[in-house]
């Protein structure tokens, strides 16, 4: 059993991930599970080794331990380009050459549902593919078959969600998070995926191509989000969210540890005794973010 933090190197780890991050690791401690590290740095304009550094001597300052070197998924392509093929060989992959804002105008969300792709480039003939080609480079979805798939989660219980045919491939010929993340779960024998609830939506499509490729499913857990005073995802706007920022107001990294370990329900509890029954489901309003007003 294995469990795992995956964040993107892309800057400092606000409370919000560090919190999450606190999460997967206890839940493997408590379990004596390994507990391994993954910088997803598939953007290689914003992402960099330095940022991971700094990320990992974040966690460390929490207390976090992890096992192992940390993947780096730029250092992988090969692997998601090879479950890419596998699709493709089941016909399973098509070209979209639509510009977000041509899904937007589009695409309807139902019910206030996640937005999915409409299918605008789903059956196009060769010549409209070849027509479009010149237009501009398209990316790669896959055809997912839609519907819905159903899971349990161990903060929200059960949970169904529509499947939307995911990018596999970018127009720049990078791999989509999508397939990186199902790909490197099962590689790295992940049993247990603890993120933020931001992502809850997305399982289902994740799930379809665990399927579609052959590989085994894991466990979910989706931490609430830490949002600012005004009900907002905490974001870089956001002042005094980051080790740094709380050290210069004073607050240590173990006092923001404690902090953060009584918002999952664990006060008075220690590491190896943490239980997912504890978490609450609603957002934490962070007492060290501003909103916008």
């Amino acid at each position: 059993m294995t469990g795992r933090f995956a964040p993107s190197p892309t800057g400092e780890l606000h409370v919000g991930n560090l919190r999450t991050a606190l999460a997967a690791w206890a839940s493997c401690v408590a379990r004596s599970e390994d507990f391994l590290v993954r910088m997803e740095d598939l953007d290689r304009v914003t992402s960099s080794p330095e940022w991971s550094s700094i990320q990992l001597q974040s966690l460390a300052a929490i207390g976090i331990t992890w096992t192992g070197e940390p993947v780096v998924q730029s250092e992988r392509f090969a692997l998601y380009n090879d479950a890419i093929a596998q699709l493709h060989a089941q016909n399973l992959v098509y070209e979209c050459f639509c510009t977000r804002r041509e899904i937007a105008e589009a695409a309807a969300a139902p019910h206030g549902g996640p937005v999915l792709y409409p299918g605008i480039c789903a059956d196009l003939t060769d010549v409209e593919r070849a027509a479009k080609r010149q237009e501009r480079t398209g990316a790669l979805r896959v055809r997912s078959g839609g519907g819905t798939e159903t899971f349990i989660d161990r903060v929200h219980g059960e949970i169904t969600a529509p499947v939307d045919d995911v990018v596999l491939r970018r127009n720049d010929g990078v791999p989509a998070y999508n397939v990186a993340v199902v790909v490197d779960d099962a590689v790295q024998g992940i049993t247990e995926v603890v993120r933020g609830a931001d992502l809850l939506q997305i399982t289902a499509s994740q799930m379809r191509l665990q399927k579609l490729l052959g590989l085994s499913a894991v466990q979910y857990a989706h931490v609430p989000l830490v949002v600012n005073t005004d009900g907002d995802r905490l974001a870089k706007r956001d002042q005094g969210i980051t080790l740094p920022q709380l050290a210069a107001m004073g607050m240590s990294a173990s006092e923001v540890r404690n902090v953060l370990w009584a918002t999952l329900g664990q006060d008075g509890r220690e590491v190896h005794e943490f239980s997912w029954d504890a978490v609450s489901r609603e957002p934490w309003v962070s007492p060290w973010s501003n909103g916008k007003s």
